[in-house]
């Protein structure tokens, strides 16, 4: 069934806390979850939350219900456009925290690499390139959120990481996919 498209559902681009609200919608697995508490996980609004979802159900990255993450389409949109529609930034040296495969669990999975990468924040422990995270807050509630921020791991190395890497990448992802999904 084709929709007639208006001003209210014409899509406008994703924006990156798109991809980090069905992340962690995705860390939810089978739990019932709702808009308040996916804001206050994310230290967005509830509004933002409406507008990422409908963003997200546009491009079919959910169902049209916004209730289930379309896994598949998440992961062929996170391995072969997220580097395209949200490239990464790199920057100078600064204290922070680990991401891409500085990070669990990539980083056990390869050799001990002379470049580390971080998402610059204050309460940081580790030295690194700095990466802008897809959503400027992810530093701010991610250290109580461990799912949330292997998936975002994970999502790093495939936006900066190398062949080997990614392959790794690809791994990890579809085990959290798939043991989260039903």
């Amino acid at each position: 069934m084709k929709r007639e498209i208006t001003n209210r559902n014409k899509h406008n681009g994703m924006r990156p806390q798109d991809i980090v609200v069905l992340l962690k919608i995705v860390c939810f697995k089978d739990k019932l979850w709702n808009y308040t508490e996916l804001a206050n996980a994310l230290l967005l609004s509830v509004g933002e939350i409406s507008n990422a979802l409908e963003r997200n159900a546009m491009a079919g990255l959910v169902n049209p219900e916004k209730t289930q993450v379309n896994r598949l389409a998440l992961r062929d949109f996170l391995i072969y456009g997220l580097k395209y529609v949200f490239p990464p930034q790199i920057g100078a040296s600064t204290r922070g925290i680990p991401t891409a495969h500085s990070a669990s669990p990539i980083k056990e999975k390869i050799a001990e690499s002379t470049e580390n990468f971080v998402w610059k924040y204050y309460k940081g422990t580790r030295r690194g390139n700095a990466i802008l995270p897809l959503y400027a807050k992810i530093p701010q509630f991610i250290e109580n959120d461990r799912e949330l921020y292997e998936l975002l791991a994970i999502v790093d190395t495939l936006r900066i990481g190398k062949s080997r890497e990614k392959e790794i990448a690809i791994e990890e992802l579809d085990k959290r996919l798939n043991d989260n999904g039903k």
